[in-house]
């Protein structure tokens, strides 16, 4: 992964909010990332590929639903960016964490 694609990637607000949330529950379900997100499910799903495609994410299916979790060949230096990111700026994501947080409650 080079830095380009890498901020590249990131520069959507609706990809950088995902993957903040996705950085803080350890991973994410597609169902509950739309909810987060106020997204519709091609909507979510399409942000999530770019980020796979980007080598930031990792999926998993379960079932009929797709997980997320931050990829684990994620270059150091990259992981360090996005945590760093996440822990100063929770009030960027504060609302679709909680979104996500209330979801989690529910089944998908």
């Amino acid at each position: 992964m080079n830095p380009q694609l890498f901020y590249k990637c990131l520069a959507d607000d609706v990809r950088l909010k995902a993957l903040m949330i996705i950085a803080e529950a350890g991973e994410a379900c597609v169902c509950d990332l739309m909810q987060a997100l106020q997204l519709d499910q091609p909507k979510t799903s399409r942000h999530l590929a770019q980020l796979r495609k980007c080598q930031v994410l990792l999926d998993q299916r379960r079932g009929k639903w797709v997980y997320y979790q931050l990829h684990p060949e994620l270059p150091s230096w990259a992981e360090r960016v996005l945590r760093e990111t996440q822990a100063n700026n929770k009030d960027y994501y504060q609302a679709e964490l909680a979104r996500f947080e209330a979801n989690k409650q529910q089944l998908c």
